[in-house]
């Protein structure tokens, strides 16, 4: 069987519709449309149900969603042993949200190329989307994301609490947002939350996808937004940036997602200094005292 076919296959279970996944594989949508067409003359079954709301898996679809994640990941797998370069073992490819690079997994990689020096790492930044899209076709060994998706044979294990803080430029700010002020897209969830605690508030003057650039724009141009607790604290401990007295705090776990069947001397030996760079990072969230715990809580019964 083509792997093109089965990368097509599991485009379109990723994105939801056909339009979507020709937009992801920069092809036409008649293109995908044919290549699933062949997909399913070559299988003598269909694979999906299509509607005006998207596509769903037939049973037969989700049963050859598992052996579709098997062949890409094996071709993957191959590429990835003939493609070591010379003087390394085997490769390793980690991918992880911008923001989780800062102040986590920049610390994790010295720790991973210290006891593991004879494997090769290729890191990588990128959206939930591109991240599990990689980790389903066998290019990424490793996500480290926000939002991941439950797909088979991928495990998810939570890292940490994230805490999202309002800080400001302005140590006198007032508890909610202000002019200047930067709304972070840190996903649905974040959203929903933000909103029951500023019902008010009718929108930013910028809005950012990236926490870096978000908090790079304050700090160039003064304002406030909500950032982790992690990344800002040498701004705060620097009196460059203030946490806002009386803001409420938002709480966002981060996750690792990786092949249930895996390499266990590379994948293994990175997860373990992984959650342990996670655990020192719990450790100094805690170190903060939550100062609207009580404000949090009541928001939360009213949810």
């Amino acid at each position: 069987m083509d792997t093109e076919l089965a990368r097509t296959f599991l485009t379109v279970v990723a994105e939801g519709n056909f339009i979507s996944a020709a937009d992801k594989l920069h092809v036409s949508q008649s293109t995908v449309s044919t290549r699933i067409h062949t997909l399913e003359d070559q299988l003598g079954c269909v694979l999906f149900v299509r509607n005006k709301a998207g596509t769903t898996l037939t049973p037969a679809g989700r049963q050859f969603q598992k052996h579709a994640t098997a062949l890409v990941r094996t071709v993957e797998r191959a590429r990835h042993d003939i493609g070591v370069p010379k003087g390394f073992s085997g490769t390793l490819n980690i991918g992880g949200r911008i923001g989780l690079w800062e102040e986590f997994l920049l610390h994790w990689l010295p720790l991973m190329q210290t006891s593991n020096p004879n494997i090769s790492i290729r890191a990588d930044s990128a959206l939930e989307s591109e991240l599990m899209q990689g980790l389903i076709e066998g290019r990424t060994d490793i996500g480290v994301m926000y939002t991941p998706q439950s797909r088979p044979g991928l495990k998810v294990e939570q890292l940490f609490e994230e805490r999202l803080v309002m800080v400001s430029t302005d140590p006198n700010s007032a508890p909610e947002p202000q002019p200047g002020y930067v709304y972070v897209d840190w996903g649905p969830e974040f959203y929903t939350r933000h909103s029951a605690f500023f019902p008010n508030f009718t929108g930013p003057s910028l809005t950012a996808n990236i926490g870096w650039l978000g908090l790079q724009h304050v700090m160039s141009n003064g304002g406030s937004g909500y950032f982790p607790l992690r990344i800002v604290r040498p701004q705060i401990e620097a009196k460059r940036l203030h946490i806002v007295n009386g803001a409420p705090e938002f709480s966002m776990p981060a996750y690792v997602v990786y092949p249930i069947e895996h390499d266990e001397a590379i994948i293994g030996s990175a997860l373990m200094s992984m959650h342990h760079v996670a655990d020192s990072i719990a450790r100094a969230n805690k170190s903060l005292p939550r100062a609207n715990e009580k404000k949090i809580a009541a928001v939360k019964r009213r949810r």
